[in-house]
């Protein structure tokens, strides 16, 4: 359950917590403006950076639930008044949870955009911490009976479609694509769509060294451009981080993508490192 979604739910129940929000921030901060967090009497969702600074912000939000007169903004400069590295400056701001609007609460941009075919173990274990992450993820699968029982996050849409190929063709262009199917036969099909398109963001492809090898061979023999073949990740996840265990190659792979997506970020037009790169 998300920070927002959770944020509802007690608010229904007429749970007492304070909502702690980062109101504003210049330099270098933990986290930045639009962060929140909520402190119940026992309980902490979220959190605005961790460190000296959060602890502050709860004490001073259970205090606020004790009844305690005390200020609803904050400014804190990290350095000279909590001793923390980072330097920077950071605002604070605190409201009762029933007097505020969780359903208003502007989502996060999401770091990417992902087409995730597959809903095996690896599938699963990625699945599991992308509920966790800004992003939004369509999970495909030809088999129904493979999505697990329990729900998924909101930002995470269940697709069962066949052809599951032919979903390539809903995503936008710059969107990310992860293919690690049951079927050799299956993960060929879908990337070799995903390379006709050539418009992708990211395309990493479970498998060996053998398997990129052969899978190319066919690529080629299709006509797929060797500048787009290039751009194929496989096997997929960070170099260095050795595993099988899906919990393992999850990791390794999520992080895949968070660099990816940041490198995105900073080649796209008018963003602060493109602008000092050119």
């Amino acid at each position: 359950m998300n920070l927002q979604a959770a944020a509802l739910f007690w608010q229904a129940e007429g749970r007492a917590a304070i909502v702690v929000e980062v109101s504003g921030h210049q330099g270098s901060v933990p986290r930045e403006t639009g962060t929140r967090m909520l402190v119940g009497a026992r309980e902490v969702l979220g959190t605005i950076g961790g460190g000296h600074l959060e602890w502050k912000a709860v004490e001073h939000a259970r205090a606020l639930l004790a009844g305690a007169d005390l200020a609803l903004e904050q400014r804190w400069p990290l350095g000279p008044a909590l001793g923390q590295c980072c330097g920077g400056m950071v605002s604070l701001r605190y409201q009762a949870l029933a007097a505020s609007r969780p359903a208003e609460w502007d989502a996060p941009a999401p770091r990417f955009a992902l087409q995730l075919y597959g809903a095996g173990h690896v599938g699963r274990a990625i699945v599991r911490l992308l509920e966790g992450i800004a992003c939004r993820v369509q999970w495909i699968d030809e088999r129904e009976e493979a999505f697990p029982a329990a729900p998924s996050a909101a930002h995470v849409e269940r697709i069962h479609a066949e052809p599951v190929e032919a979903e390539v063709a809903s995503a936008a262009p710059g969107d990310f694509y992860l293919v690690l199917t049951h079927s050799h036969d299956l993960d060929w099909r879908i990337s070799a769509e995903i390379l006709r398109r050539g418009d992708f963001g990211f395309l990493g492809l479970i498998g060996s060294k053998t398997k990129r090898a052969r899978f190319r061979h066919r690529f080629e023999a299709r006509g797929i451009d060797e500048s787009v073949l290039a751009r194929m990740t496989c096997p997929i996840g960070l170099p260095g981080i050795v595993g099988k265990e899906p919990e393992v190659i999850a990791v390794s792979v999520v992080a895949q993508l968070l660099v990816a997506s940041g490198e995105a970020r900073a080649e796209a037009p008018g963003s602060r490192q493109a602008v000092v790169a050119g």
